[in-house]
């Protein structure tokens, strides 16, 4: 039987053996977070990559609602040759619309994306002004 006194304690590793524990997970602890970096590094991409189209298409959307606006100001002073300048200036290779009705000319101005992650989006600005002309 054991007296109390007679407790072993476990013995402690040497300097040398716990600096070298040491440095093998550190080595462990890179090979980790270089694996957890390359995981994540795609994930942000797509994120700015979808975060840049996003403003890039507001930005063509804001154009579009521009150019409506303005070529239905031009139609509407019977100014036609004005009106498809601005939609050609301001939002080029769109599809232009006109209609009047009840003293109003409304333009509709149309586009897809382009390219992209949102190019299967048609995007559409609608102005109208006071019909002015006879």
């Amino acid at each position: 039987m054991r007296s109390p006194r007679d407790r072993s304690v476990p013995s402690r590793r040497g300097g040398a053996d716990r600096d070298a524990d040491r440095g093998a997970d550190r080595a462990a602890d890179r090979g980790a977070v270089t694996v957890e970096f390359a995981v994540a590094l795609p994930a942000v991409a797509v994120v700015l990559t979808l975060a840049v189209a996003g403003v890039l298409l507001v930005d063509a959307q804001g154009r579009l609602q521009v150019a409506a606006a303005t070529a239905a100001r031009a139609w509407g002073r019977d100014d036609d040759a004005a009106g498809r300048s601005a939609v050609d200036r301001l939002a080029p290779g769109a599809v232009v619309g006109v209609t009047r009705s009840d003293g109003l000319v409304c333009v509709t101005v149309t586009r897809g994306t382009g390219s992209g992650p949102f190019a299967g989006l048609t995007l559409r600005g609608t102005g109208c002004a006071a019909d002015g002309g006879g």
